[in-house]
């Protein structure tokens, strides 16, 4: 699919690798439409892509909500003139050992529900919902050419402390695979990236010691940076002969 034709949906757009994902493709002609929890943040994207090629607008949603998801792919369409993309971007992390002796007092402490579901519900059901309901947009609007992309991660292979983080990103690898079949007669793709430790806000916060012991498993010695994850999105959309499998981009890291 060429970019300059390609109306994209990119969840959790404000930020990180979303907000590069969505000017990025507007800097290569897509027109896109983005979601986020901040407001401000969203209207700060907007400007910023003010003069590109492309269009960009952003809505408010909570990707965890199927009325909300519902309403986002509608309103999407509608600002953009349909969709053919989907970019699953949209995650969150709620780090922590499934369970843990506590040296001095001896008490058990284990990774509570609420922030297991809380994982789960974002970064599993979130794309288990923008999906459908894309699909079945595409599907109905008679959209022959379409792609859905998840961002999945290096910890889908399983990262000690990130039980419920690496459950979702593992699912998303499946679900692609799965989508993949069901979805081709439709003429849908489906595609996924696992990053390995990029540089966003998120690493911006840790300590710059903790950040260099983790980089120094990375044999390319390094985190990497959102356009270097856009460049693999990027690829998944124009190759039309890529579909149901995931794209590494990691540095050459194993966990």
């Amino acid at each position: 699919m060429n970019l300059n034709v390609t109306r994209a949906l990119v969840t959790g757009g404000a930020s990180g690798m979303g907000k590069a994902f969505t000017l990025s493709l507007a800097r290569d002609g897509a027109d896109v439409a983005f979601c986020d929890l901040d407001a401000a943040k969203i209207a700060e994207v907007e400007a910023e892509a003010k003069g590109l090629p492309g269009k960009v607008v952003g809505f408010v949603a909570d990707v965890s909500k199927e009325d909300q998801v519902t309403k986002l792919i509608g309103d999407a369409a509608a600002a953009l003139g349909g969709l053919n993309a989907l970019v699953n971007n949209a995650g969150l992390f709620r780090d922590g050992l499934l369970v843990k002796k506590d040296k001095d007092s001896g008490e058990i402490k284990k990774m509570s529900l609420a922030n297991w579901q809380k994982v789960i519900d974002v970064d599993l059901t979130g794309p288990f919902l923008c999906t459908r309901e894309f699909a079945a947009h595409c599907i109905a609007t008679n959209t022959r050419s379409a792609v859905v992309i998840a961002i999945s991660s290096v910890s889908r292979h399983g990262n000690p402390g990130q039980t419920n983080y690496s459950a979702a990103k593992a699912g998303l690898i499946a679900d692609t695979k799965l989508w993949s079949m069901e979805l081709a007669r439709y003429g849908i793709r489906t595609g996924a990236v696992a990053p390995g430790f990029i540089q966003t806000p998120i690493l911006d916060g840790m300590k710059p010691e903790a950040l260099a012991m983790m980089v120094k498993g990375v044999p390319l010695g390094r985190t990497g940076l959102p356009e270097e994850i856009y460049l693999a999105v990027k690829f998944i959309i124009e190759c039309d002969y890529f579909t149901g499998r995931c794209v590494d981009v990691d540095g050459g890291l194993n966990l």
